[in-house]
Formats: structure tokens, C-alpha cells, sequence
């Protein structure tokens, strides 16, 4: 069966079904760590206890989802080594001082300060705690500079030269993290886990103030979620867009694909909302379109002429189905993001926050939106490369190792079955830890700050007394 299937396709497969896991978890484990930090400095600021209460609820889903982002991070470089060995040995000059410096200073930072973040609170000077939250936070930041500056040099390559054996050997280390593409993917993904962060601390605080269960720390965090919603929501929608309009300057065909533009529009091009792209036949049928939109979106003019896939060769041009639908998801979930946003400040101002139910359920609703969009734009971004690995330079066919397709599926088969179990597994328990949320010893004690303004009045049911108030 597996010999009837092609190598390249096989390994293309496997690579975007573990890197989809992995890509999700440091997208959660960013936002979150810097949600931490802000928990923990809220806490030493004004000593409300609610934030330390939330800081020890949270710390122990953020350690859970870093040990899985570790373990789906060690399988990239054993792909690397069996499936793609040729991209290795042609890129390994340039791409393997990246990842060395990756692990040298992110890893290693939130590495050598986890454990004081986790388990220091108690033993350590506050001062000292704040600090190694802050470089755990840091540390993921910088993690995401660091891939994201490799695989920016993927899409917009500079800074480098070939030598005899066909290896791209660098020549200037500035222009090869500074590439043209990297300063928006940088804002757009560090945007983009700080969304998906807020929608699942919005999501668990909304699911808490709706069974009624500690409606003190259900409804901070839930305020201070749908804060962040209601200020990224609007800032990603403005980076994507100057990301896109870098990305056609830099990649057009990408854009042709995402556009479903398989014709050239000398005299203004139509936004295509929906359609089924049919690539084989150049069209785009049962299309949904506004006259001009696209042209005044990517170049601030209705009559602005744009390129299409027609001025691409047929074997250069990306899969258009999946990049068409791939970006549509993204912005789609981007908009239902910036709604609930929008929603969420205007149910503040009535200070009806912690008592809408409606927006509770569209706040869990909209709970995996993030990974989803994430997952979304990554499928947009690296399908849309297609069929280069480093655009421009070297083709995907070229990079594959030669390897048999039976030995590739049966890889595949094993690490399918292994990631659902484990991680699956993983979801599972992160899913109990924000599902027990400590009930409060005496919940009708409620503090100055967001809950007041959230519209938090004391009930009858808010005065039964549990011991001890801290919730851990």
C-alpha cells in the first residue's frame, strides 16, 4: 500500500502533523509566561491575594504545556536528520547557528530559572521570584526570535553565498536574522500567543463564573483576558496587514494564492471572500467577490493593477486550495476575536463583565480560536512557500532524504499514534487543572480592582467558610 505513495508528500506530512503540535504549545507557553510575570508583579504591587491565588493556578498548567512544547521540539531535529537530510546539509551553515542560538540563550534561560519560578515562591525573596518569572518570560520571547528569525531566512533568504558543494554559506550574520520578513512575523506571532493566551485564560474564567465556583478569581481573570483581547485583537489585525503587504513586495506568488488571483487584474482586482479554487483550471468557481477590495487592501487604490498566477510557471505556483482556505480561517477567526473584544468592553462599561452569560459562552466558545488561527496562519505561511524550502533557492523535491515512502509512513503511522496518546494525554490533564479552580474560603470578601468593576456583588451562597484562603 505505502509503495504506491510518494516520499516527498509522506515526509512533507509528517513534518506538518508534529510540527502542528509543537508550534501550538510555545504559541500558549509565551503568552502565558508573560501573563505570570503580570500576576506576580500585580501581586507584590497592590498584595491583593487573588493574584498570588491565580499566579499558583496558572503556574502549574504553564509547566505542564512547557514540558510538552520541550518534548515535540526534540522530534524537528530528529526529522531534520531522517526525512530531510539534503535541506540539512545544504542550510546546516546557516540555520544550525540559529537553532545553537536558540538553545544557548532562550533555552537555557528558562531553563536555568523554571524551577525558580515554580517551586521558589516560598523559599526565595520576592524580589528574586519576580525576577526569575520575568526571565522565563523573557526566555520564550526569545525563543520565538530565534526560530522566527530562521525561518524568516526561509522565506525572504539574504546574507549568504553557495559554495562548491551547493551549501549556502553565510557571509553577513546581520542580514540573515534581519531579513526583510522578519520584523513582521516577529510582532505577528508574539501578537498572536498573547491572543491565544488571553482567549484560554478568558475561556477558563468564563467557564468558572458560569458554574458560579470562585467567582473572585473567575472574573480577574476574565477581565483581565478580555483586556488583552480588546487591546491585540485590533493591533494583530493592523500587523497582519502590514505583514501582508511585506509578503507580497517579497513573496507575490504566496499572495496570488491566498487572493485565489489565477489571472492578472490590470485595472483593480476583486476581494474574493469565498469560492472553490479548481488550480488545474485556473479559476476560482461559484466566487463571492467585492469589485476592487484587493487592490485597495494591497495597493490603497481601487484601480491598481495586480499580478496573478498567471505570471507564475505552472510548477512554481503553491497548492491554491489550501493556502485560499487557510487564510480565510485566519482572518475570520481574527475578526470573531476582535467582536469579542469589542463586546467584552462594551459589557465592561455597563459593568456587567462577570454577569453576562451570553459573553461567558462565547468567551468558551472561543476558547481554542487561538490554536486554531495560529495553526491557520502557519499552513498559510509555509504552504504558501511551496515548492520552495528557502524560497527563491532550493526546491522542496531537493531537500528530502533519499529514503523509501514504506519507511516513511511507518514513521508517520508510529508518531500519530504516539502524539494522540501523549499528548493527548497532556490536554487532558492541562484541561482537569483549569477545570478544579479551589473554591474561596470567603468569597464575600471581595477585593477593590477588576472584580468591582467586572459587576461582582456579594450572594447569599458567598459567605460558607472553608479554611485557608489561598487556594493551593
Amino acid at each position: 500500500m505505502f509503495d504506491s505513495l510518494d516520499a516527498l508528500l509522506l515526509a512533507r506530512l509528517q513534518f506538518a502533523f508534529t510540527i502542528a503540535f509543537h508550534i501550538v504549545l510555545p504559541a500558549f507557553t509565551i503568552g502565558l509566561a508573560s501573563y505570570l510575570f503580570v500576576l506576580n508583579a500585580l501581586w507584590l504591587i497592590t498584595k491583593r491575594q487573588v493574584y498570588e491565588e491565580l499566579f499558583e493556578f496558572w503556574k502549574s498548567i504553564f509547566a505542564v504545556a512547557f514540558a510538552m512544547g520541550v518534548v515535540s521540539g526534540i522530534v524537528m531535529s530528529y526529522q531534520f536528520g531522517t526525512n530531510w537530510s539534503r535541506f540539512a546539509d545544504k542550510v546546516g551553515p546557516v540555520i544550525g547557528p540559529l537553532m545553537g542560538y536558540e538553545v544557548l540563550t532562550a533555552f537555557f534561560l528558562e531553563a536555568g530559572f523554571l524551577g525558580v519560578m515554580l517551586f521558589g515562591l516560598k523559599r526565595v525573596g520576592h524580589g528574586l521570584h519576580l525576577f526569575a518569572t520575568g526571565m522565563v518570560a523573557i526566555g520564550t520571547l526569545l525563543s520565538a526570535t530565534w526560530i522566527l528569525a530562521a525561518n524568516s531566512w526561509m522565506q525572504t533568504p539574504q546574507g549568504f553565498a553557495t559554495n562548491e558543494a551547493g551549501q549556502f554559506v553565510p557571509l553577513d550574520w546581520w542580514a540573515i536574522i534581519l531579513t526583510p520578513s522578519f520584523p513582521y512575523r516577529l510582532v505577528h506571532m508574539v501578537l498572536a500567543a498573547y491572543l491565544t493566551t488571553a482567549l484560554v485564560v478568558g475561556a477558563c474564567g468564563a467557564w468558572h463564573l458560569l458554574k458560579g465556583t470562585a467567582p473572585r478569581r473567575s472574573a480577574t481573570m476574565f477581565a483581565m483576558a478580555m483586556g488583552m483581547v480588546v487591546v491585540v485583537a485590533p493591533m494583530q489585525i493592523l500587523a497582519g496587514d502590514q505583514h501582508g503587504l511585506n509578503t507580497l513586495q517579497h513573496q507575490p506568488a504566496k499572495v496570488m494564492a491566498m487572493e485565489g488571483h489565477f489571472e492578472s487584474h490590470p485595472d483593480g482586482a476583486p476581494l474574493i471572500l469565498f469560492g472553490l479554487p479548481d488550480q488545474a483550471n485556473k479559476r476560482v468557481d461559484y466566487a463571492i467577490s467585492i469589485p476592487g477590495l484587493s487592490s485597495l487592501i494591497l495597493k490603497h487604490g481601487l484601480n491598481e493593477p495586480l499580478a496573478g498566477l498567471d505570471t507564475i510557471p505552472d510548477e512554481l505556483e503553491p497548492p491554491v486550495a489550501v493556502v485560499f482556505w487557510s487564510f480565510r480561517v485566519m482572518v475570520a477567526l481574527g475578526m470573531a476575536m476582535l467582536g469579542l473584544g469589542l463586546w467584552s468592553a462594551v459589557v465592561w462599561w455597563r459593568g456587567r463583565l462577570a454577569k453576562d452569560r451570553w459573553l461567558h459562552r462565547a468567551a468558551v466558545a472561543m476558547g481554542p480560536a487561538g490554536f486554531i488561527a495560529v495553526l491557520a496562519g502557519w499552513i498559510t505561511t509555509e504552504v504558501g512557500r511551496q515548492p520552495y524550502t528557502v524560497y527563491g533557492h532550493l526546491l522542496t523535491v531537493d531537500s528530502v532524504s533519499p529514503i523509501a515512502a514504506p519507511a516513511v509512513a511507518t514513521s508517520l503511522v508510529a508518531f500519530v499514534i504516539v502524539y494522540f496518546f501523549v499528548f493527548g494525554v497532556g490536554i487532558f490533564y492541562i484541561l482537569r487543572l483549569m477545570a478544579r479552580l479551589p473554591a474561596e474560603a470567603d468569597e464575600s470578601v471581595l477585593e477593590q480592582g477588576p472584580v468591582r468593576t467586572a459587576g461582582i456583588t456579594p450572594g447569599p451562597a458567598q459567605g460558607r467558610q472553608q479554611g485557608g484562603d489561598h487556594g493551593h
